[in-house]
């Protein structure tokens, strides 16, 4: 904050100076200068604020501007002030504009270059061979969940997976529930996670960021995505659309076994085992492997045993799909009873 000040006070002291210098100057023009150079080096500081959180790579593409700004200005100001002797009210203020404002401008543009051009540091980590490996941030749901591990045994997912500390406090918080249920779900991630660092093809980082500004564990997620380059892997509706609103790509699971699930056309003839009663009378319900129900019409008297049944449409819904169907022998019934008539 004092160093802040100081140059506030330098730009006002620059701009004071240089309507001194003016032909014609009043005692009263050093006032102007010194409140346009204030207000000058106020605005130079208020956008400093803006690029607070710099990488490396921007750093230094923002400094190779300034530097570049820098020289741009001196150069002007020796021509008109040397050359062509110019020593005007307006070619002052003109001067403080480019001393003041071009090197800011450099600044901008070079910090926006360094942005697109440099690798910060903690990109580096994560190239090899001169590929950049996008690691994968885990949230404590998906680690829950565990289907991950299984994702990862299968090698369907691979390379570098990013687990915060604070995600690791949270589970352990989890664990030592006094809930039994809550507790189970913890001790589960643990292993899970475990499990996970002990694949060989999985290289699993347990990392210290944090972020103490930002509260919620979603949006430190979110943050540390966006400074890593990382995509997020969870189970989270409500993490994914935030994450991808904010151009976080993620891998959700739960998507990933919507979109593997067998495809049911209807007329297709399929064996089912009917677990139980349907809400309607007559009607049976039974599961496919993934959990998809199935409503079987007029199976009530097959509960508990295997039968065929031919798809008569298939719903989707936001909680999943619905199958329904009729009993195989009494569509072939109707069919023969059709042809006969």
């Amino acid at each position: 904050m004092v160093s802040r000040a100081i140059f506030v006070l330098l730009s006002a002291l620059a701009g004071m100076a240089l309507f001194i210098k003016a032909d014609g100057a009043s005692a009263s023009y050093w006032m102007y200068g010194f409140g346009i150079g204030a207000v000058t080096g106020g605005l130079i500081v208020a956008g400093e604020y803006a690029l607070h959180n710099l990488s490396f790579g921007i750093i230094v593409g923002a400094t190779a501007g300034l530097a570049a700004g820098l020289v741009l200005t001196g150069l002007v100001e020796w021509v008109g002030g040397e050359i062509f002797d110019v020593q005007t009210f307006l070619f002052h203020i003109g001067g403080l504009v480019f001393l003041l404002g071009f090197p800011y401008l450099g600044l901008v543009l070079g910090a926006r270059f360094g942005k697109e051009k440099l690798p910060s540091p903690e990109q580096k980590l994560f190239e090899l061979d001169g590929n950049t490996v996008c690691p994968k941030v885990l949230d404590t749901s998906v680690i829950i969940d565990g289907r991950v591990a299984d994702l990862c045994e299968t090698r369907f997912l691979e390379g570098t997976f990013l687990v915060p500390h604070f995600i690791l406090d949270e589970l352990q918080h989890i664990a030592d529930s006094s809930d039994s249920l809550k507790r189970a779900r913890g001790r589960r991630g643990l292993d899970i996670l475990n499990k996970i660092q002990k694949m060989g093809d999985v290289d699993v980082r347990i990392i210290d960021e944090d972020f103490p500004h930002v509260k919620e564990v979603d949006a430190k997620l979110i943050v540390l995505a966006k400074k890593m380059n990382a995509k997020i892997v969870t189970n989270d509706l409500n993490l994914n659309k935030v994450a991808e609103l904010q151009g976080i790509r993620v891998l959700n699971i739960n998507e990933l076994c919507n979109a593997l699930r067998p495809v049911v056309l209807p007329g297709e003839a399929i064996r089912v085992f009917v677990l139980k009663e349907g809400k309607e009378a007559g009607q049976g319900v039974a599961y496919l492997d993934d959990g998809t129900m199935i409503v079987v019409d007029n199976a009530r008297r097959y509960i508990g045993k295997n039968v065929d049944v031919i798809v008569t449409s298939v719903l989707q819904t936001t909680a999943g799909r619905m199958i329904f169907t009729r009993l195989k022998e009494e569509t072939e019934r109707e069919e023969m009873q059709v042809a006969r008539g």
